[in-house]
């Protein structure tokens, strides 16, 4: 039986951890906190997962929470005006319902399972140092944790990370109490640009206390939205959060009018990064090789909702390059081999990324604008966020763009 250890107790690690495991492998997760202290913590991030990025879990059994989660069926963008108002308003519907459930709540289910399911759970901080000393116990060992050191293993990919600081001030609140949107009446990611200010996104999700909304802000650094930093309360988080939404986006503020809760004492979240890619295989000191996972390798600002996309599908392609490797040696080949493929998937994601980060050029605007008189590209966007690889075809060169656009109007 083949020997695999995955550091790290996200998307990524656990759907892989679970997925090895099913398939006969003896699997050893390595994560800093258990399932109580996950599910009783802080907010891990938001997310929105897309069809084909669920498929992968339900592929393993794992989408656990489709009766109970809000079926996300559309997607929307408004842009604010100089005035506060909306200058583009329109909703898409995706082809296939997205979901977003509250990472505490799933990854402290899924680390159960596979404990209950006869899988190893190591309770530890894990150094380079260690990595070193279990490399030679194991057939392969994947670090699916970016944080602290371990990340020092992946040698920054210059050509592929355009920035070197972060682009975005993330502030996350989770809340019970927002109201629906008048135009629709089914639940749909809102996602608001706010120029020279930066996003807000608010996604229906679950959490612990069910249903619910994330209230994401994007705040571009040093603007009127960067407000969160030495922010410790969540009730101030809060009344920040929906200060701004007052201020820049006051139809959305609407919708807390009624009244607006944290779901828990640990559902506000702040922080910023800088994207980028990383290379995949990781030098150990001592000699040895592990494999990156991810947002280890690949790290994209969330202003994409990619983020946990990616990494399901990592994981499925990961597990596939595994099953298909049989019993020749994981080495540097099959490891550069199982990222490329990892690659093909995430290079459309990162590349939209990225550009949305930067103030969108005039091909883009006028792509955002028609959303409102031609549901086609309304529809078409919606559903780039579950296949960002059909940006190539429309949105991201400007002549592709003026003559999708155009065909569109004329069949219109």
């Amino acid at each position: 039986m083949r020997r695999v250890l995955i550091v790290g107790a996200g998307q990524a690690g656990l759907q892989l951890a679970l997925g090895l495991q099913a398939h006969g492998y003896d699997v050893t997760v390595l994560t800093d906190r258990g399932p109580e202290e996950v599910r009783g913590g802080r907010v891990m991030s938001s997310q929105c997962m897309f069809d084909s990025a669920l498929r992968t879990e339900r592929a393993l059994g794992l989408d656990l929470w489709a009766d109970r989660a809000p079926r996300i069926e559309g997607l929307g963008v408004s842009v604010a005006g100089p005035e506060a108002e909306r200058a583009v308003d329109w909703v898409g519907r995706l082809d296939a319902y997205a979901q977003s459930v509250d990472q505490r709540l799933k990854m402290s289910t899924w680390l159960e399972l596979f404990a209950e399911r006869g899988g190893r759970v190591e309770l530890r901080q894990v150094t380079a140092a260690d990595l070193q000393n279990l490399v030679g116990s194991y057939d392969l060992v994947l670090v699916a944790s970016g944080k602290g050191a371990l990340a020092s293993l992946f040698e920054r990919d210059h050509e592929r990370s355009p920035y070197e600081r972060p682009q975005r001030a993330l502030a996350a609140s989770y809340v019970h109490g927002l109201g629906p949107r008048p135009e629709h009446d089914y639940p749909a990611v809102r996602c608001n640009l706010v120029p020279g200010v930066g996003e807000l996104f608010l996604v229906p999700a679950l959490t612990e206390a069910g249903p619910c909304d994330a209230m994401v802000w994007e705040a571009i650094p040093g603007g009127p939205a960067d407000a969160f930093d030495g922010i410790r309360d969540p009730a101030e988080h809060l009344r920040v959060t929906l200060e701004l939404m007052k201020a820049f986006t006051p139809w959305e503020y609407d919708r807390t009018r009624a009244g607006v809760e944290l779901t828990d004492a640990g559902a506000t979240l702040a922080g910023r990064f800088a994207p980028g890619v990383r290379r995949p295989i990781g030098e150990l000191p001592g000699g040895g090789t592990v494999l990156g996972v991810a947002d280890v390798v690949v790290l994209n600002d969330p202003i994409a909702g990619q983020g946990s996309n990616n990494a399901a599908k990592c994981a499925a392609g990961y597990l596939e390059a595994i099953l298909a490797h049989g019993d020749r040696p994981f080495d540097r080949a099959f490891q550069q081999a199982a990222f490329d493929g990892f690659w093909r998937t995430a290079a459309p994601s990162t590349t939209w990324s990225n550009e949305l980060l930067a103030p969108p050029p005039p091909h883009v605007l006028r792509i955002l604008g028609a959303g409102g008189s031609l549901p086609a590209v309304a529809h078409r966007f919606a559903n780039a966020f579950d296949d960002p690889a059909d940006l190539e075809e429309w949105y991201f060169d400007p002549a592709r763009a003026e003559a999708y656009l155009a065909s569109v109007a004329a069949e219109d």
